[in-house]
């Protein structure tokens, strides 16, 4: 499924699911459909399993926005106590649509506690309760990264949760590929997604092992954080340059913050000197730098601001970004800095979400389902994957994902065949009625480019009918009536008042002089 049918998909207000590869505009499409809801002042929890992936997008995680806290289990006496919670009670029923990002982190306990609190906290009386207490549900994620924390447990994905089956979400698969060009390494990871990785594949692979990068800045991916903090802090004090150190503002409650300081990529404190190897951790498609660009401090600017050149030689002056946690359009807690961290090591979870052009990746380590499909994931070729070791567990994917993707594509594949039967009139119906359920007004903007498409309309109309549109005087009128009297035919009288000749009859039809054909036929709807 593209993109863009997706995102139509999403505006009818129908719980969905939204999967599909690294790379394939996940995150694109929920940020697609977030600013369509903000502009129309809809009021949207966007939220995250993790707090990494909550800073990405801007939002809280689920735990913290539903007041279920590190619970996975909750009872009647947790519910009353976040009833009693006005702010989180308050955001939970003034909310309209819930997004929940990194979906295949969050295991179904979890899931079904916060199902089981909005289904609570929204329902209303003489009512019966609805899945997730009536709120539109996107879960965004791909099942094939990282799983949930177990904890020696059998691992209990989301997706097997009695909520999940009665929220009943549309799948949405998308199948664009927009960070790997290669198509060696895509089939290798297809094959990994179908459990099916041959001989040959992992050949491809091994070939990989030992080999070293000529380009001085490459990341290595480590499964570990003992082996990242080693490795940067060691590479740090062998440059000879002075330091720089760059330190994060704060604003918010204290607590709030403290959850935005940890998950963020970028240090409270970033040490820099020239010729770090540096990492952007933001999007900013302006400027030219995407969360996970590599590039090289080459020098600081009067003001002391690092110029980082990239890989592809561009020379990027960086300025400070802000990270903020949201509740609908209110700013809770706000981080300000640098969009940099140190690049010689990254860990393989902390890479989720990244495209990079290059990295040395050490998969001997590798103790988790999906890590080996994430790191090599992050790489936009084989020709940037440089692998220090590989062991057979790093190719392995969960079983129970492998089985349950294949029904996901049917889904998806159903789904679209049954919204592009829909016609233009009903799509727009759909979409127009959710917005009208949910308090959605027409963004200004849009009623602003209305206006100027009409204008514009307009302006075309009179090239072929100077007068098309203008009022009509007392004098025009007395002319009209003349000219018909004399029985000058309508299209020529169109032709002297320089008006289509429609507009001629409408006001032939306006003057009692002729029959109105559509108040004609309205009156015989009104018979009928």
């Amino acid at each position: 499924m593209m993109q863009s049918e997706a995102l139509e998909i999403l505006k009818t207000g129908v719980n969905v699911f939204l999967t599909g590869e690294p790379g394939s505009g996940k995150t694109h499409t929920v940020n697609a459909y977030v600013q369509y809801l903000r502009d129309r002042g809809v009021a949207l929890a966007i939220t995250a399993s993790t707090g990494i992936a909550a800073t990405h997008i801007g939002g809280q995680t689920i735990h913290s926005w539903s007041g279920i806290g590190v619970k996975k289990d909750i009872n009647d006496y947790d519910i009353e106590n976040i009833r009693e919670k006005e702010k989180t009670a308050r955001r939970i029923i003034d909310a309209k649509v819930l997004i929940i990002d990194e979906i295949s982190m969050l295991d179904a306990a979890t899931i079904a506690s916060v199902d089981r609190v909005l289904r609570n906290l929204r329902r209303k009386p003489m009512q019966e309760e609805e899945p997730f207490g009536g709120l539109q549900v996107v879960f965004v994620g791909d099942f094939f990264q990282l799983p949930p924390v177990s904890k020696g447990e059998r691992t209990q994905f989301s997706f097997g949760s009695t909520s999940w089956k009665e929220a009943n979400p549309v799948v949405c698969y998308l199948s664009e590929q927009h960070r790997q060009a290669d198509g060696e390494l895509l089939d290798i990871l297809a094959q990994m997604r179908r459990g099916s990785v041959s001989p040959a594949h992992r050949n491809v692979l091994r070939a990989r092992i030992g080999k070293m990068p000529e380009q001085l800045v490459t990341t290595r991916l480590y499964t570990h954080n003992a082996d990242v903090d080693r490795i940067n802090v060691e590479q740090l004090r062998e440059l000879s340059t002075d330091s720089h150190t760059f330190f994060m503002q704060t604003s918010g409650a204290k607590a709030l913050v403290d959850i935005l300081q940890s998950n963020c990529l970028s240090p409270n404190e970033l040490v820099l000197k020239e010729g770090a190897a540096v990492m952007f951790t933001r999007n900013n498609f302006e400027v030219g730098y995407v969360n996970g660009t590599l590039g090289t401090v080459e020098a600081f600017d009067d003001s002391g601001a690092p110029l980082v050149r990239t890989r592809n030689g561009n020379l990027i002056g960086v300025e400070a970004e802000e990270w903020a946690m949201q509740d609908g359009n209110m700013v809770l807690a706000k981080l300000i800095q640098l969009p940099l961290r140190l690049a010689w090591a990254i860990t393989v979870h902390k890479s989720q979400g990244m495209s990079l052009d290059a990295a040395i990746i050490d998969l001997g380590a590798a103790f988790e389902y999906g890590q080996g499909y994430v790191a090599l994931s992050r790489v936009r070729s084989l020709g940037g994957l440089f692998l220090v070791s590989m062991s057979e567990r790093a190719l392995m994917l969960h079983p129970e994902v492998i089985a349950k993707d294949e029904e996901f594509h049917k889904r998806s594949a159903l789904a679209q065949t049954r919204f592009a039967r829909l016609s233009v009139s009903d799509k727009s119906n759909m979409q127009e009625n959710f917005l009208r359920a949910i308090g959605g007004k027409a963004p200004l903007l849009e009623q602003s480019e209305k206006k100027e498409s009409n204008i514009g309309q307009r302006a075309k109309q009179r090239e072929t009918y100077p007068s098309a549109g203008k009022p009509w005087a007392s004098a025009d009128d007395k002319k009209l009536q003349k000219m018909f009297e004399n029985e000058v035919s309508e299209p020529e009288i169109a032709e002297k008042f320089g008006r289509k000749p429609s507009a001629i009859h409408a006001r032939l039809a306006h003057l009692g002089l002729v029959e109105d054909y559509w108040a004609k036929k309205q009156g015989k709807r009104k018979k009928n």
